[in-house]
């Protein structure tokens, strides 16, 4: 099979990037493709030498070093988005890749910025081994215990290096990360289509992150279609460029974006405070702290090894941005915190749920215009909610609608609008093998508690999805509180539809021939 990576993963019209690769049977044929709504190829190239280079040891820590097969040249014509790269070897086999085009320096066409969940992307790659989770390729081959192979997750991540195929160019026909249906009456606990994963040898992290076929790409492929404009960048941009926000009217979060570097989220906050506004259309967002090194060639993401792996700063550590050590968690600017909910529809986490939210505040603007009213399920057919959530803690009050309780940095003034149970992981002796077990309840009550007893770990395995918006300074953020919003787009759904387009015209997002 040939392989290949970029240099970098976002460019600007004008630029060059290059492309790195191997192929056992060249010359190969390159092919780029601008991805939305549609597919819109800007290049192709026949006859490309590509040489045929072994994967050196640690390539997941240290990269692959492969010689440059060709630089390419974004055309200024390339539009902002996402495009895939294609290089296919002479025997047919072919692999995948990507570059965010960003929009021209200083030149936004759209009043929108959609922020690529690239860390997220960084964090689930194991090519060459493992990843930020585990020894993938050591579980995989039956090698490596499970165990074993979670304590061999790697910490410090190269980026140059391949993409895993089912992470960067899954088949069309890829599975949600949720159960479609309630689990039936004493029924054996399942999660997403175990068939599907099994014919294509899917590991336990091909799913959770990447944009072809997942959330990133439905969220866009609906915007596209119903007139909005939008630009493109990567989580790693808003680090490195700390006025890219600037100018913009929103910002927009629709993926899994599970990780955020220190200065991505000074960013965000810094755009909010000023009057910008944040769009979180999904759940488990900014969870974890990581660190950037080498230019971008370095990713550093020790998750709940952070103090113990390397000797810096508490400041620069990488671990749950709720961690004291930081006083910054990530409800401050989300709102709502995954500690707070989990999972719904998966294995034995609330597997007969009802896969919506109920709603309460049917007055709040989000529901201007949707005919949905105190009680009503939103998204249960669909499911809306699965995978991962975000909530908060929260009490009734004489009214009889729910009230924040601000902690960890969750804003007193939350305006909750609907809510749904979730679990943080499944109960031990319960009957049943655990498929999603939770990881560190310890760790995870002590930053809630301030309490690691086990009766503190208990009601962490407890919690609520949560649809919810706050103002923030001069700005507004609205958090769906789930991971699966966009399939609420791409279903169609009316409901799901009309909130979103109130959310975009509240923020500001532009849509020409519909604006006025």
């Amino acid at each position: 099979m040939p392989a290949c990576y970029t240099d970098r993963l976002s460019v600007r019209p004008g630029e060059t990037f290059t492309l790195h690769a191997t192929a056992a049977q060249g010359p190969c044929r390159l092919t780029i493709a601008r991805v939305g709504r549609e597919r819109t190829e800007v290049l192709r190239l026949d006859g490309v030498a590509v040489g045929d280079h072994p994967t050196p040891p640690n390539a997941d820590r240290d990269g692959c070093g492969w010689p440059a097969a060709l630089e390419v040249q974004v055309g200024a014509d390339w539009a902002s988005g996402y495009y895939d790269i294609v290089l296919t070897d002479a025997a047919g086999e072919e692999t995948h890749h990507f570059v965010c085009v960003k929009p021209p320096a200083g030149q936004r066409r759209a009043t929108a910025l959609l922020v690529l969940a690239t860390n997220t992307y960084q964090s689930y790659n194991y090519w060459g081994g493992a990843n930020a989770y585990s020894n993938v390729t050591g579980l995989m081959s039956g090698e490596v215990p499970f165990a074993q192979a979670m304590g061999e997750a790697i910490g410090v991540l190269s980026t140059q290096r391949p993409f895993p195929p089912l992470i960067v160019a899954p088949p069309a026909d890829a599975p949600r990360l949720v159960n479609l249906r309630k689990r039936g009456f004493r029924e054996r606990p399942w999660a997403s289509d175990h068939a599907w994963m099994v014919k294509h040898r899917a590991s336990p992290y091909d799913g959770s992150a990447g944009f072809l076929h997942k959330w990133e790409h439905v969220f866009v492929a609906w915007a596209e279609a119903e007139g909005y404009v939008l630009d493109y960048a990567t989580d790693y941009d808003l680090e490195v460029e700390p006025d890219l926000l600037t100018g913009y009217a929103a910002v927009l979060f629709v993926g899994h974006s599970e990780y955020w570097s220190a200065g991505e989220r000074e960013q965000v906050e810094r755009f909010v405070d000023e009057g910008g506004n944040a769009a979180i259309l999904s759940g488990n967002t900014c969870f974890w702290k990581v660190r950037w090194e080498d230019e971008g060639r370095t990713y550093v993401c020790h998750k709940w090894k952070g103090f113990e792996a390397e000797d810096v700063a508490p400041a620069q550590a990488t671990h749950l941005w709720s961690h004291p050590a930081f006083a910054k968690p990530e409800a401050e600017i989300t709102g709502l915190s995954f500690v707070f909910a989990g999972y719904h529809r998966l294995g034995m986490c609330v597997a007969r749920g009802q896969g919506g939210f109920t709603v309460y505040d049917d007055r709040h603007w989000a529901l201007e215009g949707t005919d949905l009213f105190y009680g009503d399920l939103l998204g249960a057919d669909l499911p809306l909610i699965g995978y991962e959530s975000d909530g908060c803690r929260f009490q009734f009050g004489d009214d009889g609608l729910p009230r924040a309780i601000p902690t960890l940095g969750v804003p007193e003034s939350l305006e909750i609008i609907g809510i749904a149970p979730c679990a943080f992981g499944e109960e031990a002796g319960r009957g049943y093998n655990p498929i999603i077990p939770p990881e560190k309840l310890d760790v995870i009550a002590e930053v809630m508690f301030g309490d690691a007893s086990p009766e503190a770990q208990q009601k962490v395995l407890r919690g609520h999805a949560v649809l919810a918006s706050f103002r923030r300074g001069k700005g507004e953020v609205f958090n769906s509180g789930t991971t699966e919003w966009a399939h609420g787009l791409g279903a169609g759904d009316p409901f799901v539809q009309t909130i979103t387009h109130n959310v975009l015209r509240r923020f500001g997002v532009s849509r020409p021939g519909a604006d006025g």
